[in-house]
């Protein structure tokens, strides 16, 4: 339920917002806040007014339901215009997460005091909007140009500690918002109304502005919003301010139903629904709990598993039966909280408690006492197993036992334990502390106890976490495989590995496919298909790409020659002659001319087979909904977070389209033993979209 109430203590006058769960500023409650601050400004008792939140928060931010309906009064801007301009002063006791309009709701105020965990942000162009009711004007006024930029182009967040330095917030302390804003009044006899607006901008160095803009938006390729979000922060000082905010507000509003905003959108809610799936399934099968967890290899893969456990507070025993392989991940522990700690991301005492929950053995004993092992050795069935037969041996009764296979059968390890139900694949993504996802792989024997855990246990460690079937390569590197194998037959036709990876980059995707070849390693794509054996298609064996840079020692970057060659020290490829020359040479031993391709044609291409393998995912119950395969795919492999993910793509280019075009490729795909899916047919026919089904 939203309320909005106005309190009398004294000659103080406390609005609070109340509407859980975050307070969210939906019509109502601005419709409500305007409605009490006009009964404020009436009431001659009242001298001061607070404005303050119920809850755990201030207000984080819009109603983003609200963003696909028209815009309805009262809105934002002239209720916190009317804010502004009260005749008695007002105060923003502040807590919790001060974002989006909620900060602008602050900047609206004329103090602002707040709780030291508080936290501060513009995130608006992260769902491809700006800020709309006064941010881009307010906030450089208060803090100057150079923070604004960073905060409302480039995302950064303050804590209140650094919000008080820049001059954000007036106070700061310990205890409730109310009482911070009582005691703030007491300690600055008589407050005055103080208008953020009329405020001039702090003087600052243009050229250095200007380079440091340049340089966020590099950072941003193909985003629209934060472009915008310059242009209306510019008008601060270049424009006088009703037309700066009559500016700032055209633009949000026209951001509104930008493609890109829609999308945005759409992962903002896919996200929000996982979330609630997974803790859905956690009450439904109550977790098992860890209080310590064990993981085998101490490779990169290992050793980053492990700091994420401790990272989120988990006693951790990582394993390696070669000394020579745990010292090396000891080492590569060491220095990542060295440099945490050398970058300010975390304190000496901080990165002392987390390093002291990591204890290293050499010895599979050492799991006796974990209640989930986490297995990350060498990728290779033979191996994974043994160490399963050895851990069904060594682990106690109930302890969970996890794999962190890429591609390997999961049902196949599980196997060889006398404690199916147990095995679980938890997919990591390389480095672990790093990478956001992690694909939860169900058996066909696992207890709903040991998914929940697996899945709760993701949440902890801040991953996004989905529930996944159990085939080769899972969801992520299944859809990886197809667009490798169309990137590489392209590359066979005639196409540059240049062109290819320009064309996916430009999309939207941080590399192209040869580039993420070579910085996965030639050797591990080699090992894949040697593992693969009779199940490659004749047409994906007769492409030997991979066999032939093999041969030669290309193995990428860290040979300094794959795809393309690589001068020391730089990780920036440069097209290789001798690549040319090789591929040349296999087009002429297969026959094959040469011919152009099409940046559209490429694009397709890649992405086509992709859609179309993600339905066969669908068809064969590999996940439960389209989204899931979109959020793999935006956290782990890097598609354009403002396109939507990569099913919400195919929805916008029309499944009807995509059908067709698939159609006309039909010879060729039967060569590399690739139907159309039968959902996407139906969906196409019947005019609906993947996420509607």
């Amino acid at each position: 339920m939203t309320t909005v109430t106005l309190q009398r203590i004294d000659a103080l006058g406390v609005i609070t917002l109340d509407h859980p769960p975050v307070n969210a500023l939906s019509r109502a409650v601005r419709a409500g806040l305007l409605a009490r601050l006009q009964e404020a400004l009436a009431d001659d008792g009242i001298q001061t007014l607070v404005i303050t939140c119920a809850g755990r928060t201030f207000v984080a931010g819009a109603d983003i339901r609200e963003f696909d309906l028209p815009l309805q009064e009262p809105h934002l801007p002239e209720v916190l215009a009317a804010l502004e301009a009260s005749p008695k002063p007002v105060i923003a006791a502040l807590h919790g997460t001060v974002l989006g309009g909620g900060l602008e709701l602050a900047l609206a105020c004329h103090y602002r005091v707040a709780a030291t965990a508080a936290t501060f942000a513009l995130p608006e162009v992260s769902l491809g909007l700006i800020p709309g009711a006064g941010g881009t004007q307010r906030l450089p006024r208060l803090v100057g140009a150079p923070l604004a930029l960073d905060m409302i182009v480039g995302g950064t967040r303050l804590d209140a500690s650094a919000a008080l330095g820049a001059g954000l917030i007036d106070g700061l302390g310990e205890g409730e918002p109310l009482a911070l804003a009582q005691g703030f009044l007491r300690d600055h006899p008589p407050l005055s109304p103080r208008p953020t607006a009329v405020q001039t901008v702090p003087p600052f160095d243009p050229d250095a502005f200007e380079a440091q803009a340049r340089g966020l938006l590099r950072k941003l390729p193909g985003q629209e919003a934060p472009v915008l979000a310059l242009d209306a922060l510019r008008g601060a000082w270049q424009l006088p301010l009703s037309a700066a905010l009559q500016r700032e507000r055209e633009l949000f509003v026209a951001r509104r139903e930008s493609a890109q905003a829609r999308a945005l959108r759409q992962v903002f809610f896919a996200e929000r629904a996982l979330a609630g799936r997974n803790r859905a399934l956690a009450k439904a099968a109550p977790p098992v709990a860890l209080r310590q967890v064990a993981v085998i290899g101490a490779g990169l893969m290992g050793s980053g598993i492990a700091l994420c456990l401790a990272n989120a507070g988990l006693a951790t025993v990582l394993i390696d039966t070669q000394p020579q392989a745990l010292e090396r991940g000891r080492a590569t522990i060491d220095s990542y909280f060295s440099g945490a700690l050398a970058k300010g991301r975390l304190t000496a005492d901080q990165a002392n408690a987390r390093a002291a929950l990591i204890r290293c053995e050499t010895t599979l004993d050492a799991v006796a006492d974990a209640d989930l092992i986490i297995e990350a050795v060498f990728e290779d069935l033979a191996v994974k197993q043994e160490v399963f037969r050895q851990l069904d041996r060594l682990a106690k009764p109930g302890a969970i036992l996890a794999t962190n296979t890429s591609y390997l059968d999961i049902d196949a390890i599980a196997g060889v334990t006398g404690r199916r139900e147990a095995v679980i694949g938890m997919h990591f993504f390389s480095p672990a502390q790093v990478m956001k996802l992690l694909e939860v792989v169900r058996t066909r024997a696992v207890a709903p106890a040991v998914l929940a855990t697996a899945l709760q246990l993701g949440e902890r460690l801040g991953k996004t976490t989905v529930a996944v079937g159990n085939c080769h390569g899972f969801v992520g590197n299944r859809l990886l495989a197809v667009r490798e194998r169309e990137a590489t037959l392209l590359v066979e036709e005639g196409a540059a590995p240049e062109q290819v990876d320009r064309v996916l980059r430009e999309f939207g995707f941080p590399m192209g496919p040869f580039e993420l070849r070579d910085l996965a390693g030639i050797d591990i794509a080699w090992r894949n298909r040697q593992g693969r054996g009779e199940s490659l298609s004749p047409a994906e064996r007769a492409c030997d790409l991979i066999e032939q840079l093999h041969a030669r020692g290309r193995l990428g970057q860290k040979s300094g020659a794959g795809y393309y060659r690589y001068e020391p020290g730089q990780r920036q490829g440069q097209a290789d002659p001798l690549v040319a020359g090789l591929l040349a040479a296999h087009r002429q031993r297969r026959g094959l001319t040469p011919r152009s391709h099409s940046d559209t044609e490429i694009l397709e291409r890649c992405l086509f087979v992709m859609i179309n393998e993600a339905a066969w995912l669908l068809e064969e119950g590999i996940v439960e909904q389209p989204v899931d395969i979109d959020l793999v795919w935006l956290h782990g492999y890097g598609f354009p977070r403002y396109r939507g993910g990569l099913l919400y793509h195919a929805d916008q280019c029309g499944l009807e389209r995509i059908v067709s075009t698939l159609e006309g490729w039909s010879a060729a795909l039967a060569e590399r033993g690739t139907r159309i899916s039968p959902r996407l047919r139906q969906l196409a026919a019947e005019g609906r979209r993947f996420l509607d089904s």
